[in-house]
């Protein structure tokens, strides 16, 4: 971090009353962002540092497809991007909800700081990997979201923040990932226009499906190493929740699949099936009761999707940002999406990626031209 930076943070920190606080690194991940435990005289409390224009613009209200096509994938794919104050308004909206989202100490959106809670080390994946309750876990995960999706997707979350639908347009921006970077780097040559057009004739067919769907909130990202387990606190607030600025209003299936197709973990799939029917049985309840096979076939599209644009970032990962480590989790991903593909209603698509994707190309990440 460069002086000015550094000299910036701490004129934040002053300013929060934080004045004394010593910071402690955590490690990074695939963002931009970075996060800083601090500690100041006996308080404690996370600091993220996003340092604005270090990634493309977030989605601006009322954008055409074509205006966010003109300001790079962030604004297609509806990422908040370097966009602190979303981080701050949707926790704002899940703490009202009973979520254990990090109560907001002070934020500096404009140059990119947040002075947070600390929720503590109890991710979800290591809980799980020292012998958690994984039946607990996951049903306290799933009780959350249901208490979500009891109500319909808000209009906007705070004040000048709206809740930005998960739209064709980003969905299609997710799918693309598949061709512009995993099939280069699978096949060793560029996607021809043939391929890609094709492929995303077949998705926009499949997504089109989801028009009619109802709107709830969705996290985006709601897995293992985004969730923290507070089991000293009550109801759903045992749930801690972070990483959540890319929230958009879409299908109630995909937090989900985020969960139970986890790219980092092994999820049983017959763990995923009760958890989809302790869901089924949690809307009911809510008074919100579902088809249980339209559900099931809603969320076997959305989990093709999410895992097809997984194999793309984790390609993009390793080739543009020199990251290649995700490519560790390709098979993990590729078993999922080769089972999702087995639903009827994904026919068409199972046969583009048979035709083009060799099966020996799909789950072997030696195999792959790096």
């Amino acid at each position: 971090m460069n002086s000015e930076r550094e000299e910036a943070m701490r004129g934040f920190l002053a300013h929060a009353g934080w004045d004394q606080a010593t910071l402690s690194p955590l490690p990074g991940d695939a963002s931009t962002r970075r996060y800083l435990r601090a500690e100041d005289r006996g308080r404690k409390a996370m600091l993220m540092d996003q340092p604005q224009g270090a990634e493309t613009p977030a989605c601006p209200p009322g954008a055409t497809a074509e205006e966010r096509r003109a300001l790079g994938y962030n604004a297609v794919a509806r990422l908040a991007g370097a966009d602190c104050a979303r981080f701050v308004a949707v926790a704002g909206y899940l703490r009202k909800r009973g979520l254990s989202a990090p109560e907001i100490y002070a934020a500096d959106a404009a140059n990119g700081f947040v002075l947070m809670e600390d929720l503590g080390n109890d991710l979800y994946a290591d809980v799980l990997a020292d012998g958690g309750n994984e039946k607990e876990l996951y049903r306290a995960a799933i009780e959350a979201l249901a208490s979500l999706h009891a109500e319909a997707a808000p209009a906007t979350l705070a004040p000048g923040k709206s809740l930005y639908a998960y739209d064709d347009t980003a969905m299609m921006a997710e799918t693309d990932l598949m061709t512009e970077w995993y099939v280069p780097l699978a096949l060793g040559r560029k996607a021809s226009d043939e391929e890609r057009e094709e492929h995303r004739a077949l998705w926009r067919k499949a997504l089109a499906t989801l028009q009619s769907v109802s709107q709830v909130f969705v996290h985006r990202d709601y897995h293992a190493q985004n969730l923290i387990w507070l089991p000293e606190r009550s109801s759903n607030a045992r749930v801690g929740v972070i990483d959540f600025q890319d929230a958009v209003a879409g299908a109630r299936g995909y937090d989900i699949i985020s969960l139970m197709e986890d790219a980092r973990r092994d999820v049983a799939p017959e763990l995923a099936h009760a958890m989809t029917d302790h869901y089924l049985s949690a809307m009911a309840k809510a008074g919100r009761p579902l088809d249980a096979d339209a559900h099931r076939a809603e969320m076997a599209l959305l989990a093709a999707q999410r895992n097809a644009k997984i194999v793309g970032i984790f390609a993009r990962l390793s080739q543009r940002d020199g990251k290649p480590r995700y490519l560790d989790y390709l098979p993990r991903v590729w078993g999922y999406l080769d089972r999702d593909l087995e639903h009827p209603v994904l026919g068409d698509l199972k046969a583009w990626y048979e035709r083009h994707v060799p099966a020996g190309k799909r789950a072997d990440a030696e195999s792959l031209t790096v």
